[in-house]
């Protein structure tokens, strides 16, 4: 049994179904060449036209992201200021709740953030020196020196 040869046999200009099931490749036309015939799939684009190489439909278009609100200063302050001075991070992110309900403005994440470390450092540097000051005190009485 022979099968006849792939490609295009017939003197006449039909294609012949492919034996295997695929499908005969058809010329693609080349929107990038500018000295293809005029008869040609090929032609020449007309000026101000895209070249449609595929029937796709045009992608819906996107809406623009709304911009957002400008970020407090003083929230960005209370956060920065946790880690420096931590008292002035808490006067800075109460300020910071205070104007962002007025105006409206990002950073009450920040803000808050800024005072809730703001209170634990805070609060662990008044417990340090409380320590501190304890150990002082035990330490002079236990010196053993009688005046």
């Amino acid at each position: 049994m022979t099968y006849p040869p792939a490609g295009n046999p017939d003197p006449y200009g039909q294609q012949q179904p492919d034996p295997y099931g695929q499908q005969p490749q058809q010329p693609q036309p080349d929107p990038y060449n500018p000295y293809a015939a005029p008869g040609s799939p090929a032609a020449p684009q007309q000026y101000g036209q895209q070249p449609q190489p595929y029937s796709a439909q045009p992608y819906a278009q996107q809406p623009y992201a709304q911009p957002s609100a400008p970020t407090n200063t003083m929230a960005i302050l209370s956060l920065v200021f946790a880690f420096v001075f931590a008292p002035l991070a808490i006067v800075f992110g109460h300020m910071a709740k205070k104007q962002i309900k007025q105006t409206g403005e990002g950073g009450d994440g920040l803000a808050t953030a800024g005072m809730v470390i703001g209170y634990i450092f805070t609060g662990l540097g008044v417990l340090l020196c409380c320590v501190y000051g304890i150990i002082f005190v035990v330490a002079l009485n236990s010196t053993g020196s009688t005046y």
